[in-house]
């Protein structure tokens, strides 16, 4: 074989083994990059004429996630939010019961009214699965809800405390005494969420001194537990 001729082997070789590379390099990192993401879980609630309308949460195993809740008219506009160990540990633990809803039916034979289309949704990778139901009576399928109905209420409080804050300081006592009720009543989870925007009303004599008494007591029942 001519010099040339290797030499034009040589260049083709080159080539080719970077077009091959391009297929391949490519795809071999979306693999890679597919299965670093921790699972995921969502959990939507679709009720038309309540407030809001639309829940959507999602969380991944480390706890890092996102909560929108609006109207269905309304743009979406998530929330970054970080749950606790404890309480993401749980939800896995009850996806984990329910087969991460792979082939599982969670709606009840009761009739009963509509109480908002549900969904809960688990993700691996490329791997999906998701069940629906208004109404069930699988007790770790309604521990779940409770717990994403939970954090809901508090980013709803969150969201709530934070507009009177701003604009509305003299609603602030009616804001809080609807966030005490809830805690008192054990319908939040993750209640330590609400802490800096609490530390906050605590804190400034702007707001009226009963709202900063009352922001400093449910600050201090959080902070106990």
């Amino acid at each position: 074989m001519r010099g040339n001729d290797r030499r034009n082997l040589s260049i083709g070789s080159r080539v080719c083994g970077a077009a091959m590379a391009c297929l391949i390099f490519p795809a071999a990192l979306a693999a890679a990059h597919s299965g670093s993401l921790p699972p995921r879980l969502t959990y939507t609630k679709i009720l038309k004429g309540s407030l809001p309308e639309y829940e959507r949460i999602t969380v991944d195993e480390t706890g890092k996630g996102t909560f929108d809740g609006r109207q269905l008219s309304e743009t979406p506009n998530p929330q970054r939010l970080q749950l606790s160990a404890s309480v993401t540990e749980r939800l896995f633990a009850l996806a984990d019961d329910l087969g991460d809803f792979r082939s599982i039916t969670l709606e009840s034979r009761k009739k009963v009214a509509d109480l908002g289309k549900k969904t809960f949704i688990y993700q691996k990778g490329r791997q999906t699965y998701k069940v629906e139901f208004n109404y069930t009576e699988n007790r770790a399928a309604e521990e779940l809800t409770n717990l994403f109905e939970g954090i809901a209420s508090v980013e709803e409080h969150i969201a709530g405390l934070e507009y009177s804050a701003r604009f509305d300081p003299l609603g602030l006592p009616h804001q809080l005494n609807l966030t005490a009720e809830d805690l008192y009543e054990h319908n939040l989870t993750d209640p330590q969420l609400m802490v800096p925007i609490l530390k906050k009303i605590a804190a400034n004599n702007r707001y009226l001194h009963i709202a900063q008494v009352e922001a400093q007591d449910i600050l201090q029942r959080i902070l106990d537990k």
